[in-house]
């Protein structure tokens, strides 16, 4: 019997062996790989945007708990009813302020780590970045879960907006290095703009719910684990530590010179300026609904749950139409601005829950113009036009995202303040159909062919490193090969060609 659970235990062993071979020999498939890296970053992507938008019903509400424990306890020492009100007042004077700040940091801390975390990600590659994000983001998570005073929550929304820098930026990088062909990439962006999309639009009621039956730390142990999966996940695929290809990465372009590229800079405004309604109104809206049309909570609640249908539409459109006709991107993007210019003109004039749906899901089809036309384009023109490197760029494509999220909280509550709600409206929606007009200057972008000679031209300083020594001699070996397939006559004449455009783009190797 011994001897027979022996055998059976060895046989389970080499079942299992062959299986985890098999899983890894799958893994190792270039296609599918590719779709599991997909699913990787639009799983942080997610991750990342429910955590943002999950603190929005559940923060204040539990802040004003820690608050008014604390003035108990005060009321219980004191026992002086002047001083209590008076110190009341003043708390609550700065309640408005503290929960602004605690929103913004995440994007201040993003916004001002993201110069950093691009040019790191163009030195060692995505995967290790992506996994440092994951890890940050998790620890952040978690000290959302047991932080019961402003100062921890403080130091876990700063440690999101650390992690996302990281995890953001390379993961959307990681996207449009490995989709290499346009039609594919525009569809795999889209792909993660529409889990961008959910997270931020589902994280308020899935927030809110749980915090109301299950407690503050219930949302936020099981954003943690969906962040401790996709990490190992991570891992497992990517083999961060393990991976020796970036030892023959390219050199990537700095990121101050991709700042004044002048069509990167057109995208990035757009960037941010299609997002300014959204980022603004976000904080302004609740109140303005209570105000008005003296909206319930659940109404509240679900203010933008609904216009997550239209931006998955606007995804699937522009996706659709890139691949029928590429050469519009940018007119996509000039369509997406009319429209987030016209519903943001027109949110002011809803008088009641309904009619709001209307202007907010097109303020959301707008966006989703914008962002599925111009963040590939902005891999092509770093194609075309620099190095194939993607973590700068979309470092400056988060950062054009962060400059919005950073001053909406801050800024908007103060606009409505001295100007009024309506104002604000029409100033940003003017704001977009000014800036539409300039999404212009890109309609010849899609003319530059992506090629070896055109960006050995484009580069100020050439080409330098292991990585051009290495493809320099793949090409060489290539074009000798080919000549093995000609006649004679033919193989002469060919290689002497070769070996001329050799020399003559030696000097820019040397």
């Amino acid at each position: 019997m011994s001897a027979n659970l022996a055998q059976s235990a060895a046989s389970k062993l080499s079942q299992m062996g062959e299986r985890t071979k098999q899983l890894g020999n799958v893994i190792q498939d270039p296609e599918r790989q590719k779709r599991i890296i997909l699913v990787i970053v639009c799983v942080a992507l997610l991750l990342d945007n429910m955590l943002y938008m999950v603190i929005v019903p559940i923060i204040p509400d539990y802040l004003e708990d820690l608050q008014t424990a604390a003035d108990q306890a005060q009321d219980a020492v004191l026992h002086t009813n002047s001083t209590n009100s008076t110190t009341h007042k003043t708390t609550k004077g700065n309640f408005d302020l503290q929960i602004g700040v605690l929103f913004a940091s995440k994007a201040i801390l993003q916004l001002l780590v993201n110069p950093l975390s691009g040019t790191f990600i163009d030195r060692v590659g995505y995967d290790i970045p992506l996994f440092i994000g994951l890890n940050v983001m998790f620890l952040s998570t978690l000290i959302f879960a047991f932080a019961e005073n402003y100062a921890t929550l403080f130091l876990a929304r700063s440690m999101q907006g650390l992690g996302s820098a990281f995890a953001d930026t390379s993961g959307i990088a990681l996207i449009a290095d490995k989709y290499t062909e346009e039609a594919e990439r525009s569809k795999a962006l889209g792909i993660a703009l529409a889990f961008i999309s959910f997270g931020s639009l589902v994280a308020p009621p899935f927030g809110g719910v749980l915090y109301e039956f299950a407690g503050k730390r219930v949302p936020f142990l099981i954003l943690a684990c969906i962040c401790l999966i996709d990490g190992v996940l991570c891992l497992c695929v990517l083999k961060p530590f393990s991976n020796r290809e970036r030892e023959n990465m390219p050199v990537g372009t700095p990121i101050y010179k991709l700042m004044i590229d002048p069509y990167i800079a057109v995208v990035a405004g757009a960037l941010t300026i299609c997002n300014i309604p959204l980022a603004f109104l976000e904080p302004t809206i609740a109140n303005w609904m209570e105000e008005t049309m003296h909206a319930s909570q659940w109404e509240i609640g679900m203010t933008w749950f609904p216009a997550f249908f239209p931006h998955v539409l606007g995804v699937y459109l522009t996706v659709k139409l890139a691949a029928k006709y590429p050469h519009l991107q940018w007119f996509y993007g000039a369509i997406g601005m009319v429209f987030i210019g016209a519903s943001s003109c027109t949110v002011p004039a809803c008088k009641n829950f309904g009619q709001l749906m209307i202007p907010l899901c097109g303020i959301c089809f707008g966006i989703a113009f914008v962002d599925t036309a111009l963040l590939p384009t902005l891999g092509f023109l770093v194609d075309v036009r620099h190095v194939s490197v993607y973590g700068s760029v979309y470092a400056i494509a988060d950062i054009s995202y962060c400059v919005a999220y950073a001053l909406g909280p801050v800024v908007a509550g103060q606009i409505v303040h001295d100007l009024g709600f309506v104002q604000l409206n029409l100033g940003m929606g003017l704001a977009n159909v000014l800036y539409a007009p300039a999404l212009l200057l890109l309609k010849n972008v899609a003319q530059m062919k992506p090629s070896f000679s055109e960006r050995n031209m484009l580069l100020e300083d050439g080409p330098t490193g292991l990585y051009d020594t290495i493809k320099m001699e793949q090409r060489e070996k290539k074009r000798k090969g080919l000549c093995t397939t000609i006649d004679e006559n033919g193989i002469e004449t060919f290689a002497q060609r070769s070996y001329s455009e050799e020399e003559s783009s030696g000097g820019e190797y040397a």
